[in-house]
């Protein structure tokens, strides 16, 4: 027997249809099942218990380039992903953490632009806005014990281990 195209695309259309019969047939059954939303709401819980701070990466060594770059490109690469997956969020998160440590910010920010939607682009630029406001606050925190331990004689507990504060006097 001599094998065509002809019937080779129906031998294809018959095994797509029934995959995709199958596929349909599992999904009914899976949220037919009396515990699927108790099981999805469960899922998410562990997941937001779990993620570290909202799906934030473990910054690297700063005065490393290899690490920085590596660190870079690791989160384009997943920020895309996650977009591409339709997880905004996500993705956002890991595009913003990429364009802190870059070293060309607005440039990155125009191709982002340019190749991003223009709600997932906005929600980027708000996420930026939140990591700047952290930042400033984390800074103020810091000037205000450096100024609390200044004001005390530097006599308080950061200062009397010879540590920079005491250098500073």
């Amino acid at each position: 027997m001599e094998i065509n195209k002809t019937t080779l695309g129906i031998a294809a259309g018959v095994a797509g249809t029934l995959f995709l019969g199958y596929c349909i047939y599992f999904d009914k059954k899976r949220r037919s099942d009396p515990d699927y939303k108790k099981k999805i709401r469960d899922r998410r819980r562990r997941q937001r218990k779990n993620g570290n701070g909202g799906g934030r990466s473990e910054m690297p060594n700063l005065n490393d380039h290899e690490a920085i770059e590596r660190y870079f490109l690791q989160e384009i690469q997943l920020g895309e992903s996650l977009i591409a997956t339709g997880d905004f969020e996500r993705g956002v998160e890991h595009l913003a953490n990429a364009i802190i440590v870059c070293g060309q910010p607005t440039r990155l920010l125009q191709i982002l632009q340019s190749s991003l939607p223009a709600q997932v682009f906005a929600m980027l630029i708000h996420k930026m806005q939140e990591h700047g406001s952290r930042a400033a606050a984390a800074e103020e925190t810091k000037q205000r014990i450096v100024a609390a331990s200044a004001s005390s004689g530097g006599t308080s507990s950061l200062a009397l281990g010879g540590g920079p504060l005491d250098e500073l006097e």
